[in-house]
């Protein structure tokens, strides 16, 4: 009892460094083909020319949504690399615990916190050779910290952007974009998305921009790849969920908000026991797993969730989960990921891409970057998004419960996708691409 306990503890310990991502550029001709493809099979690390170069790193908020994470990730990335790495938090929650324990996972990596007003992230922002901003919102920093001080910081501001909400597109947020080195976008569809809105509604041009794909870390592809480690931990969250060995877990791995589409995935897994019962089919009991509650602050949204779990009288078959950076223990014990974010879908999705190195199936909506990582009908399934994309999850979930040939088929091909396309040397590959790029471009501005 001792070893299973011990074994148990050390895996989740191991999972505490979750994944985070970062990219893919959409390489317009063959000579930048080449030089990526040179840089690949190199042996030494594609990031050591940041060795000792100052990058101050600008982050809206500091929290367990997916653009701070994403930001962390790539401090450590470029400490790991030998750049000196400070972090501002512009939007900061007072005596928040999640921001506490984050800033000391940072400090405990090297990683300097300044506060994000002063003199100190003045002269920072002017010494940096690099400085990134994280998401739309984290523009407003620049008027508002640096003042007279904003065209000396520009030529040298890389601009990374997560968002696909509309109300985003507001120039006190964006109003210095076109004037940045260069716009890191997380897929393709954004990217597009990004050029036509910005000319469109605020007459402005788009600086040279990046695709940026999301790569998984090697911890959670190591853990993902333990057959023994995944089995223990499946096992364990199973008991302490109440459910068997055979029975068919469903997930929705995300933040609670009507954006990601909590409401409609209970809906869809309500129609699909209805579709059982209707069709007599004699299949394992099924049951949705929501991860990413807030126990202590639920909001308006989460308690219409948890009425309609309780009108529907289907209790014993949802269970919420908090929160947390620790998402793969519920990958290792559940069967299927769904990815039901809503209107134009996730910009990436990480979660999606851990889900398939963790041979799952990913039940996602045809929209946003989802449809640039799961090919629909090889490493899984695509539905509409809104009310009328319910009917069509509802089935494929009662598909995929039916047929477990058929889901091992999907995870195996999603991981066969996730090792040719989305992992972390994929990742640090064409990061260095971009950041190279982008130290060019302002050194060639600064000269000038």
């Amino acid at each position: 009892m001792f070893v299973l306990v011990f074994t148990v503890s050390t895996a989740l310990v191991l999972l505490m460094r979750t994944s985070f991502d970062l990219c893919d550029r959409h390489f317009k001709d063959n000579e930048s083909l080449s030089r990526l493809t040179a840089q690949v099979s190199s042996n030494a690390s594609p990031l050591d020319f940041m060795n000792s170069k100052l990058v101050l790193m600008v982050s809206h908020e500091l929290s367990l949504s997916g653009g701070p994470l994403l930001m962390m990730e790539l401090a450590f990335l470029l400490r790991g690399a030998g750049a000196n790495v400070v972090w501002i938090t512009n939007q900061k929650a007072v005596e928040d615990g999640v921001v506490y324990s984050l800033e000391h996972k940072m400090l405990h990596r090297g990683v300097q916190v300044f506060s994000a007003k002063g003199q100190e992230a003045i002269d920072t922002a002017l010494k940096a050779d690099l400085v990134i901003l994280n998401t739309a919102v984290a523009g407003k920093w620049l008027d508002a910290v640096l003042k007279e001080d904003v065209p000396h910081v520009l030529p040298k501001v890389l601009w990374w952007i997560h968002e696909m909400r509309g109300h985003y597109f507001k120039l006190e947020y964006v109003k210095h974009l076109p004037f940045v080195a260069g716009a890191m976008i997380d897929s393709h569809v954004t990217a597009e998305y990004w050029k036509n809105r910005t000319h469109e509604r605020l007459g402005i041009k788009m600086p040279q921009t990046y695709v940026v794909h999301l790569g998984n870390s090697k911890e959670l592809m190591n853990m993902a790849e333990d057959i023994v480690a995944k089995q223990i931990l499946r096992e364990h969250v199973r008991e302490s969920l109440g459910v068997r060995n055979d029975d068919i877990l469903f997930a929705i791995i995300n933040s609670v908000s009507r954006g990601k589409g909590q409401d409609l995935f209970l809906r869809a897994f309500y129609q699909s026991l209805e579709l059982i019962q209707e069709r007599k089919l004699q299949l394992p009991s099924l049951h949705a797993v929501v991860v990413g509650s807030d126990m202590n602050a639920q909001t308006k949204f989460e308690t219409e969730l948890r009425n309609f779990v309780k009108e529907k009288n289907i209790q014993n078959y949802v269970h919420f989960i908090n929160k947390t950076l620790t998402v793969a223990p519920y990958l290792a014990a559940i069967d299927v990921l769904v990815q039901n974010s809503q209107a134009r879908g996730e910009c990436f999705g990480r979660i999606t891409i851990e889900a398939m190195a963790f041979q799952l199936p990913v039940l996602g909506t045809a929209a946003g970057g989802t449809t640039e990582i799961v090919v629909n009908g090889s490493t899984g399934l695509l539905h509409p998004a809104g009310k009328e994309g319910v009917a069509p999850l509802a089935e494929n979930m009662v598909k995929l419960a039916m047929n477990i040939q058929n889901r091992l088929m999907l995870g195996k091909k999603g991981y066969e996708r996730v090792r040719e396309r989305f992992m972390e040397q994929h990742m640090a590959q064409r990061i260095a691409f971009v950041l190279k790029e982008v130290l060019q471009r302002a050194k060639g501005r600064r000269q000038s």
